[in-house]
């Protein structure tokens, strides 16, 4: 299931604590390896994401121009499937 979530912080928080912690980790190697000036963190499709900002590619994503261009996402989701 998608997340509600408007913020990072908001994201993290609704977690259980042993998700959060790893991708709190995941998230901190992210964060430490990409160019600040090139990329922003924020929540998308209801995930964590880091995009390519309008004022670097004004193009924005080729699907929905209004969006910033997506680059990665990170998303703890559980999933339960059942084979018939």
């Amino acid at each position: 299931m998608q997340s509600k979530a408007a913020t990072v912080p908001d994201y993290l928080k609704s977690l259980a604590a042993d998700r959060r912690a790893e991708i709190e980790k995941v998230r901190a190697v992210v964060n430490q390896n990409l160019d600040r000036a090139g990329y922003e963190e924020g929540m998308s499709y209801g995930m964590i994401g880091w995009c390519v900002p309008h004022r670097i590619f004004p193009a924005g994503y080729h699907c929905d121009p209004k969006r910033a261009l997506p680059f990665a996402g990170l998303a703890s989701q559980k999933t339960t499937a059942r084979c018939t």
